[in-house]
């Protein structure tokens, strides 16, 4: 074998080392807050910590209306925290739906080690504290791109009442191969979000919202989605829409209105 060939391996062996062990830098961009951090909002919320393991404390915000007509659980993203994400609480609360936000271990004020299980059994941990004090058909499920993974899992292993996706992706492991053809992800890449698989066993009505120009999580990741659980999956393409601007559309709030009120 030529030195030549030999460089090559051992760099690309080196390449592998380096995504394995810095991925999450690229993947989550979270923003921090003091603990003492006081969260500001022109309509009416409480703050909640959830405790799903020892030594793990997971932040959150409840925005509370009159008479609710039902709860939504929201994931936002991989960036920022509720402290910016908890502005568009108002495009549920004006439907009279109350809504509760969390930051991923590591955003905001949340702590512990972050992993894709630990994730999964945070949002289970939330879902059940929600459940056992709201029935459970009146809770709706809502991902924000990064967040539609773990919205998608906790819908296919419980009865919420609807699942609504945000510019979703197939899997995650799909969006990282469009930049990454060359690697191995299935060895590599620790975070993998099924959605394909999820998906298929969510039993209540799903709704995807998807703009037509996303550049980062292209509208196909949502048709090939929709096409695996035809029936029960409705796509609501926006036309003109890219990743981060859905809520600057009409169409966005005429659709979200639709569903709430259904």
């Amino acid at each position: 074998m030529s030195p030549t060939v030999i460089y090559i391996i051992a760099g690309y062996l080196v390449l592998l080392v380096l995504v394995y062990l810095v991925q999450e830098r690229f993947i989550f961009k979270p923003e921090k807050l003091r603990p003492d951090f006081v969260f500001r909002y022109d309509q009416p919320f409480e703050e909640l910590f959830f405790e799903p393991a020892p030594g793990v404390r997971i932040n959150g915000l409840h925005f509370t209306v009159p008479q609710p007509r039902g709860i939504l659980l929201y994931f936002h993203g991989n960036t920022r925290s509720i402290k910016g994400w908890g502005k568009f609480a108002r495009d549920f609360t004006r439907y009279g739906y109350e809504v509760v936000m969390i930051d991923y271990r590591g955003f905001g004020k949340s702590t512990g080690k972050r992993s894709e299980p630990q994730l999964m059994h945070d949002a289970q941990f939330v879902y059940d504290s929600l459940v056992a004090v709201h029935p459970e058909n009146h809770i709706l499920v809502y991902g924000r791109s990064m967040g539609s993974g773990f919205a998608a899992k906790l819908a296919s292993d419980n009865r919420p009442r609807y699942l609504l996706l945000d510019a979703p992706y197939y899997s995650f492991a799909r969006v990282v191969k469009r930049f990454l053809p060359i690697l191995p992800l299935r060895w590599v890449l620790r975070y993998h979000l099924r959605t394909d698989l999820w998906i298929r066993k969510v039993q209540c009505h799903t709704y995807i919202l998807h703009g037509t120009r996303d550049r980062l999580i292209p509208i196909r990741h949502s048709q090939h989605l929709q096409a695996l659980n035809p029936r029960r999956i409705t796509l609501i393409r926006i036309e003109g829409g890219g990743h981060n601007n859905l809520p600057s559309f009409p169409e966005y709030h005429a659709f979200i209105r639709d569903i709430l009120q259904e």
